[in-house]
């Protein structure tokens, strides 16, 4: 059960320091205050929301400056801090699966390769391109439309 729970506060805190740079950001703070702050009053929550402002002042200033660092840090911080929570408090964790659930659905982790298998027959002649992501478009000297638009 602990593996579990470390790789649940791994994937929050993994998340959060994420999220610090999105629009959803207000919403994500929060809920994790909210969360972090479980059965201590509306005070405790207010100044766990202020430690994730600074925590995202820290993470976007390091990120401008081209420090990736600090992303880091700031993420083991609150690992500490959710590992500490789910230890304490069993029930938060299916909380905390729900927020990772809404914020990052079936998000695949970075550096995840999935495995792939093409086959090609016919005596296919022509390019072929394989990718996870292409942004503007591939057309391989035919015009947007394909080959056949010529």
């Amino acid at each position: 059960m602990e593996a579990e729970l470390v790789a649940l506060a791994t994937a929050g805190a993994t998340t959060l320091v994420q999220q610090m740079a999105t629009e959803g950001w207000a919403a994500v703070r929060r809920r994790m205050a909210s969360l972090l702050a479980r059965r201590r009053g509306a005070e405790e929550e207010a100044a766990v929301e202020r430690e994730l402002d600074q925590a995202r002042t820290d993470v976007v200033t390091a990120r401008e400056d081209g420090d990736e660092e600090v992303a880091q840090g700031v993420a083991v911080v609150w690992k500490a801090r959710l590992r500490r929570l789910l230890a304490e408090d069993p029930a938060a964790a299916a909380e905390l699966r729900q927020l990772l659930d809404e914020v990052a659905p079936q998000q695949q982790p970075q550096g995840t390769v999935r495995d792939v298998h093409n086959n090609l027959s016919g005596g296919a002649h022509g390019m072929v391109v394989q990718a996870g992501v292409i942004s503007g478009g591939v057309h391989g000297g035919f015009p947007p439309g394909g080959p056949q638009s010529r």
